[in-house]
């Protein structure tokens, strides 16, 4: 196996995100060659992949022709060219996870089958094709509000999403092949990030508690250890074990949970890949999901997730009302904080509610992490130089 740890290994990553420039930094650590495959030459993991390859993560022949240049495929985002992967794997290229989990979890409704056939608790649900469908199923009482739309293929960082809480807000619904589910009355989210290797081992990191931006649905802040009791923490870390074993997948997978006002934890979704839920990580618990994701992918032992210290990480978004080449204010004062550890992703230009970076701060104290995150959140700021 020993082998396997050297520059003669072609680690491919397909999309050359900010996920894969943390991938990157960790795979380098082992001396590994890193492969990226994006259309945008200043892709944040651009700068320090061993190769840079030019193309589209959704094209057949792109990603057909990157997976041949490498020894081991994986991935930083879902919206992938399945066809190209199925091709690869056929002809024995290895990709971690399988294409067959990824296709499953592109879509939100097999997501949802997959669930209710476990008997994994989620919230119930309706299949819809677009808008109309909707509105007929509303006659029928199919369709209850307040509910939220989700469209099954190619939602992320909050889009594709629609809440619909009375007649009214039904001009907010989307078109296109949906996924309908009860609101539920949620009292925290929550997310597991569970390993597996090829070994069977499976490893959970500790729940991390999240609270959302809610003009842009994504993360605002993330608490680890999180506030929920002992044996909600215990069923969604069972849960997720549970659900990346009957995948029987070898790789990271990400399990977001909603805990309702009753006390009960309830699957929301999943992801097969390093997630913004464990950021935190990098400097929190002695193993980085970025690790242990490569530790997985190359049945190597999973590292420790025990928790170093209470941490608190902090998204960085472009403002709004922010369009243009990025501009960070209050870097330095945020930097004098103790324990606050800045990540910038090295992305050229900002818009509204755009992912720039990310803050973790840590402390002994949770509340003295907490105020120190507020202190941060007052102080940082991305700007661009030009307004629109």
């Amino acid at each position: 196996m020993e082998r396997l740890i050297t520059s003669n290994l072609k680690l491919g990553i397909i999309a050359g995100g900010q996920l894969a420039k943390m991938l990157i930094q960790e795979a380098s650590k082992w001396d590994i060659a890193t492969y990226v495959l994006d259309r945008e030459k200043d892709c944040p993991a651009g700068s320090i992949a061993s190769c840079l390859v030019s193309g589209s993560q959704t094209d057949f022949d792109d990603v057909y022709n990157f997976g041949k240049m490498v020894d081991v495929l994986t991935y930083e985002m879902e919206n992938i060219n399945i066809d190209a992967l199925k091709k690869l794997k056929s002809e024995g290229v290895v990709i971690k996870p399988d294409p067959d989990v990824l296709e499953m979890i592109q879509d939100k409704g097999l997501q949802k089958e997959f669930y209710s056939t476990n008997g994994i608790p989620t919230s119930p649900y309706v299949f819809v094709d677009g808008a109309d469908e909707i509105n007929e199923k509303i006659k029928t009482g199919e369709i209850e509000f307040p509910f939220v739309q989700k469209i099954r293929k190619g939602g992320y960082d909050g889009q594709g999403v629609a809440v619909v809480n009375s007649p009214g807000e039904l001009g907010k619904t989307l078109n296109g092949a949906s996924i309908i589910e009860n609101k539920i009355d949620i009292d925290k989210e929550i997310a597991v990030i569970a390993a597996r290797n090829g070994n069977g081992d499976i490893s959970c990191f500790p729940v991390v508690e999240m609270v959302f931006n809610d003009k842009a649905n994504l993360v605002d802040k993330l608490i680890c250890p999180s506030t929920i009791t002992t044996g909600q923490a215990e069923k969604a870390i069972g849960m997720a074990s549970q659900i990346i074993g009957l995948l029987n997948m070898e790789g990271l997978l990400a399990v977001e949970f909603f805990v309702d006002k009753n006390g009960e934890v309830i699957v929301n979704e999943m992801a097969p890949r390093p997630h913004n839920s464990g950021h935190h990580s990098i400097e929190s618990i002695i193993t980085s999901q970025f690790e242990q994701h490569l530790r997985s992918i190359l049945n190597l032992p999973l590292g420790s997730t025990q928790l170093k210290l209470p941490a608190v990480m902090l998204n960085i978004i472009g403002e709004e009302g922010c369009q243009g080449m990025v501009k960070y204010e209050g870097l330095t004062e945020s930097m004098a904080i103790p324990g606050v550890k800045v990540h910038l992703y090295g992305k050229k230009e900002t818009r509204p509610f755009r992912k720039m970076g990310h803050v973790t701060i840590l402390s002994e104290n949770m509340n003295d992490a907490l105020k120190k995150a507020d202190k941060v959140k007052e102080l940082l700021k991305v700007k661009s130089w030009e307004k629109k």
